[in-house]
C-alpha cells in the first residue's frame, strides 16, 4: 500500500515536471512579451502632442493595436515576437490652412534579441490637406455572368471636392506610381528606405493623363473618369457599370493609346472635351493601371504648365537604370492626394508612396467587383446644419464579413445620404489606412 503511494506520487511528480516544462516552453515560444516604444519625431516648429493615436500594424495577419502618446510623443505597447508596421497622424491647423503630420516605420522586428531599450522612431512630415481629394478606386475587376474570366476593363476613379468652395481642375493630373503593382520587387528600396523620399519627389510612371478644357468642381460634388472602356459596359456584363453619362470624363487620347479592347470608342453621350489627353514618355499600346493594388495619385503642377513639365526631359528617371521604364519626377509639393492599395494575402507588399502623400496603405481584393471607397468624417459632415434629417446611418456596404475586409468606422452611408441630399465631408489624413475601406461594389454600379 505505502510502495503503491509513493509510486503513485512519483508519477504525479513527473507529471507535473512535464506540464511545467511544457508551461515554460510555450510562454517562451507563444506567450512571451516585449515593450516597444513608439516615439513621434516632429519636424521643426512642431512641439509634441498628447493623446495622438500610435497604431501598431503585424505584417503577418494585418491585426492592429493602438496606443496614445504621452505629453512627450511617446507611445506604449507589449507585443509578442513578429514583425510590425508603426504608423501616427497628427492634424494641426494654423493660418486658415489645414495641415496633416504623417508618419511611419515599417519592418519593426521584434523577437528574442529585442531589448525594449531603445525608441522606435517615426519621423512625422507635414503636408496640406487638399480640396481635391480621391474618392473611389475601382481597379480589380469584375465578375462575368457567366462565371469565365472577370472583366477588367470598366477600372475607373472618383474625385470629389471635399470642401464647402469651387474647386479648379485645370492643371490636376492623374498618376501611378511604378512599380506598378505593391508586392512586385522594389529597386527603390536603399537600406529599407525609398530612396526618392529624401529627394522630395514622387514617380509617376508611363505617363500621366490631364483635363482639355477648364475643368470645376462644385462643393462636394464628384467627377468620373473612367480609365478604359468610356461605354455601357451592363450591355455584356450585367455588375459591371455604365459609363454612358454626359457628366462623366473618360482617359482616352487614341493617337498615343490604341490598345484595341481598353480604348473602343467612348459612348457618343461623352462630349469629346470631356477626354482627358495624356503625356506619354513609356511605352505600351495602354496605360498601365494595376489590378492587384495601384498606388495612384493625382497633382497638379507649380511654377510651369502641364505641357512643360510634360515634355521637359530633364525630369525623367528610369527605374532600375531601364531605358523601357521611365517615369517622371513629380514634386512632393504638387501631389493633391494618393491612395496605395495592398494585394490582400500578399506578404510582400511594399510602400510606392511618400509618406508625405500616404502613410498608410488599404488592402483590396480584386476579381470580386469591390472598390476602394473613402470613409466619411463623421463629426464634419453632422455639424453641417443643413444635413440634418439627411443623413442615412447602418451602412451596410463594407466588405468586413469576409477575410480582409473592411468598412466605414463612421457607419454613415455616403452615397444613400447624398442621393438624400446630405453634403459629406470626407476623412482626409493623408492615411490610407484610416481613409480607406473595401466596398462589396463600386458605388457607380446601379447608376
Amino acid at each position: 500500500m505505502i510502495t503503491r503511494t509513493k509510486g503513485h506520487l512519483l508519477y504525479l511528480g513527473l507529471i507535473a515536471i512535464m506540464l511545467t516544462a511544457l508551461s515554460c516552453e510555450r510562454t517562451t515560444d507563444e506567450y512571451k512579451t516585449y515593450p516597444l516604444n513608439v516615439e513621434l519625431v516632429y519636424p521643426d516648429g512642431y512641439n509634441a502632442k498628447k493623446d495622438i493615436t500610435v497604431t501598431l500594424t503585424s505584417t503577418a495577419d494585418s491585426k492592429t493595436m493602438e496606443a496614445q502618446t504621452d505629453e512627450n510623443g511617446m507611445a506604449k505597447f507589449t507585443v509578442t515576437a513578429g514583425v510590425y508596421d508603426a504608423s501616427a497622424t497628427d492634424n494641426r491647423t494654423g493660418d486658415g490652412v489645414a495641415y496633416v503630420l504623417n508618419g511611419a516605420e515599417r519592418g519593426i522586428i521584434v523577437n528574442e534579441q529585442w531589448t525594449g531599450t531603445e525608441n522606435v522612431k517615426v519621423r512625422l512630415s507635414e503636408s496640406k490637406l487638399s480640396q481635391v481629394i480621391i474618392k473611389e478606386v475601382y481597379y480589380g475587376g469584375t465578375p462575368t455572368d457567366d462565371g469565365s474570366r472577370p472583366f477588367a476593363h470598366d477600372r475607373h476613379v472618383i474625385l470629389y471636392n471635399n470642401s464647402a468652395l469651387p474647386a479648379s481642375l485645370d492643371n490636376v493630373c492623374l498618376a501611378i506610381t511604378l512599380p506598378y503593382n505593391p508586392h512586385a520587387t522594389n529597386s527603390d528600396y536603399v537600406d529599407g528606405k525609398l530612396f526618392y523620399e529624401n529627394e522630395g519627389w514622387c514617380p509617376a510612371g508611363q505617363a500621366f493623363w490631364y483635363f482639355q478644357n477648364p475643368v470645376t468642381l462644385e462643393p462636394y460634388s464628384q467627377l468620373v473618369i473612367a480609365l478604359f472602356n468610356a461605354v455601357d459596359n451592363t450591355q455584356t456584363y450585367s455588375k459591371s457599370v455604365n459609363f454612358a453619362n454626359p457628366e462623366y470624363y473618360c482617359t482616352y487620347d487614341i493617337e498615343k493609346f490604341d490598345h484595341e479592347a481598353s480604348y473602343p470608342s467612348p459612348s457618343e453621350v461623352i462630349p469629346t472635351s470631356h477626354y482627358l489627353k495624356s503625356h506619354v514618355y513609356g511605352t505600351g499600346k495602354a496605360w498601365v493601371f494595376s489590378q492587384l493594388g495601384p498606388a495612384f495619385f493625382i497633382f497638379a503642377p507649380e511654377g510651369q504648365s502641364i505641357e512643360q513639365f510634360g515634355t521637359d526631359a530633364n525630369n525623367l528617371d528610369m527605374y532600375g537604370g531601364r531605358a523601357t521604364q521611365v517615369r517622371k519626377k513629380v514634386p512632393v509639393k504638387w501631389v493633391l492626394d494618393g491612395v496605395e492599395i495592398f494585394m490582400q494575402g500578399s506578404d510582400s507588399n511594399r510602400k510606392r508612396l511618400n509618406t508625405e502623400i500616404d502613410a498608410g496603405y488599404i488592402h483590396g481584393i480584386k476579381d470580386m467587383g469591390y472598390s476602394i471607397y473613402r470613409n466619411v468624417d463623421k463629426s464634419a459632415t453632422e455639424a453641417i446644419k443643413e444635413n440634418e434629417g439627411k443623413l442615412v446611418y447602418n451602412y451596410a456596404m463594407g466588405t468586413q464579413d469576409i477575410e480582409g475586409g473592411t468598412t466605414d468606422p463612421s457607419g454613415i452611408d455616403a452615397e444613400a445620404s447624398i442621393k438624400n441630399g446630405a453634403k459629406i465631408v470626407f476623412m482626409d489624413t493623408n492615411n490610407s489606412s484610416k481613409d480607406f475601406h473595401q466596398r462589396k461594389e463600386a458605388s457607380l454600379r446601379h447608376k
